[in-house]
């Protein structure tokens, strides 16, 4: 039934509003996002049954995804855009956004970079020495697959499947996701993994783990938190940011390039908003094509 609607919104707005093709796909796409989070949480709920409580807890859940407070108002303003269309057709006699208030852009937190900042920042990478090639491996990962700080620096090796493209990761309450890796990220781990951490002597109890410092040791948190805000020193970036940065722009980018919610979500391994037995399992090979069609690594 949400097929329907889209498609008669669609029409609209190409030929009563002649709008360009892009701005017209951009509003289908908005609208999309919440049809996937109705099917999600709220299965064969109508567009015409949809109320103020719905489209907050959907604001809610993209703002838990980690998207920029700009992103989170530009999809407000194209469902907006369907609801009084709904409204104007007489298909609905109260428009549900009315109450609705997007998120206040002066208070944007935290920062999401770019795809250009987040190349900038991992070009600004010294390859020359062992420390670069690890650090480029672990914010490659980092971007690639959404990692949190605490699963990046837990990762082991056998934990890492390069034929297969993915990472297995051990999450809050230690919980594991399978979690598809780029070609990029998978590249720059075979060379630190072979050209570098075997010349490292190892210490006992850290044998397992992929990322050591020059000590031989698991790489601390704190340690990822230094490396990332040196870099963006180096390239003058004013944004302030941290590993956690690396996630939310992981989620932004593919969610504005078209990527399915559900998908990311999984990725993320997101507990505050995942019931897993509500929400769809999605097979790996779902979320490998997820990886490279809509994200910029890719």
């Amino acid at each position: 039934m949400w097929e329907a609607y889209i498609k008669d919104f669609e029409n609209y707005l190409k030929l009563e509003r002649s709008l360009s093709a892009n701005s017209i796909e951009a509003y289908v796409r908005d609208i999309e996002k919440l049809y996937q989070f109705v099917e999600m949480k709220h299965k064969n709920t109508s567009p015409l049954k949809i109320n103020a409580k719905h489209l907050q807890g959907f604001l809610a859940y993209i703002n838990e995804l980690g998207m920029s407070a700009y992103s989170q108002a530009r999809i407000l303003s194209g469902v907006k855009a369907f609801f009084r269309y709904l409204l104007f057709e007489e298909l609905i006699e109260k428009d549900p956004t009315a109450l609705i208030e997007g998120p206040k852009l002066g208070r944007k937190l935290p920062d999401t970079l770019d795809y250009p900042e987040i190349e900038k920042l991992l070009e600004a990478v010294d390859m020359g020495t062992p420390e670069g090639g690890r650090n480029r491996a672990m914010l490659e990962v980092l971007y690639s697959s959404g990692l949190r700080v605490s699963e990046l620096v837990d990762l082991r090796m056998n934990n890492v499947y390069f034929d297969a493209g993915f990472l297995r990761v051990i999450g809050k309450g230690n919980k594991e996701r399978l979690v598809p890796v780029g070609k990029d990220a998978l590249k720059y781990l075979k060379i630190y993994k072979e050209e570098i951490r075997v010349h490292i002597s190892v210490q006992p109890g850290s044998e397992s783990y992929m990322f050591l410092n020059r000590r031989g040791k698991k790489l601390t948190r704190v340690m990822v938190f230094t490396i990332i805000k040196q870099l963006a020193v180096k390239i003058g970036l004013k944004k302030v940011i941290s590993p956690h940065t690396f996630r939310h722009s992981f989620a932004t980018h593919l969610i504005e390039g078209g990527a399915d919610l559900r998908a990311v979500q999984e990725m993320l391994g997101h507990e505050s908003i995942t019931t897993t037995e509500i929400y769809t399992h999605l097979d790996r090979d779902y979320l490998r094509q997820v990886i490279q069609e809509f994200h910029p690594r890719s």
